[in-house]
């Protein structure tokens, strides 16, 4: 049985960042965590945050930790984010939330950030999906 393993890289000629990793390498025995993507609606149906980027990231994140966590899974596991945001919203804003929910992480994800004209909810201002990867184990198999 091979053993999992997650190489995150930032290769010589590429920036090296602290928020994103440029090469995520997945091998061995892994299980492939798809999530979709989450917007600031908590479990009770409510939009969280109205017209606020930060409080409407946060409740986000608090949403894929609980997707993550349906699949013993944390955003240590994530390895991709895709995050769509409304234009005029300002990313850094974003980022703030994202360490103050997260924290630094020792190994970040690739992230795709892309600026669009509206999403389905029109009161959202932004939506992110995930990728997570956990070593699979012969009691999650079937």
């Amino acid at each position: 049985m091979s053993r999992l393993k997650v190489k995150h890289s930032n290769p010589e000629g590429l920036f090296d960042s602290r928020v994103f990793s440029q090469v995520v390498t997945v091998s061995g025995n892994a299980k492939t965590i798809y999530i979709g993507g989450q917007n600031a609606i908590n479990s009770e149906g409510q939009l969280i945050g109205r017209d606020n980027l930060e409080l409407q990231t946060k409740q986000v994140l608090e949403n894929i930790k609980i997707a993550l966590a349906s699949e013993n899974a944390t955003f240590n596991d994530v390895i991709k984010l895709n995050i769509y945001m409304v234009n005029g919203c300002d990313p850094a804003v974003g980022l703030k939330s994202f360490k103050e929910t997260i924290g630094e992480m020792e190994k970040p994800p690739l992230i795709t950030v892309l600026k669009v004209a509206g999403l389905t909810n029109p009161l959202c201002l932004i939506e992110i999906d995930a990728i997570a990867v956990v070593e699979e184990r012969e009691d999650c198999m079937g």
